[in-house]
C-alpha cells in the first residue's frame, strides 16, 4: 500500500494530469465557506468557528504543508468531518485555496 502513492503520482505526472494541476482557488475559497467554514476558521476576516477545528491558515503553515497530501486527505476524510462527497477536483481546488492562505 505504500508503494502506491507514488506510483499514482508518477503515472499522473507521466500523462499531464498532476494533482493540483490546475486547481482553482476561488472554486477552493466557495467551497471552503460552504462545507468548512461552520468547524474551521476558512478565512482570515472570519472571527471563530463552532468546533476546535484547525484554522485553515494553521493548516497552510505547518512546515510539511502539501497540498496534494491535503486533496488526497479531503478525498476521505477523518471520522470528525462530516461526509463532502467532494470530487478530486473539488478536493484539489480546497486545497489550492488552503495553501493560498499559507503565503
Amino acid at each position: 500500500m505504500r508503494g502506491r502513492v507514488p506510483i499514482f503520482v508518477a503515472i499522473a505526472f507521466a500523462v499531464g494530469v498532476a494533482p493540483g494541476a490546475g486547481a482553482d482557488a476561488d472554486n477552493g475559497q466557495r467551497l471552503a465557506q460552504r462545507w468548512c467554514a461552520s468547524c474551521h476558521v476558512v478565512a482570515p476576516d472570519q472571527r471563530e468557528a463552532s468546533s476546535d477545528a484547525p484554522p485553515f491558515t494553521s493548516i497552510a503553515r505547518v512546515p510539511d504543508f502539501n497540498a496534494q497530501k491535503i486533496a488526497f486527505f479531503l478525498l476521505d476524510p477523518h471520522p470528525k468531518m462530516p461526509p463532502t462527497a467532494l470530487s478530486r477536483r473539488d478536493a484539489e481546488d480546497l486545497a489550492a485555496y488552503i495553501a493560498r492562505l499559507g503565503r
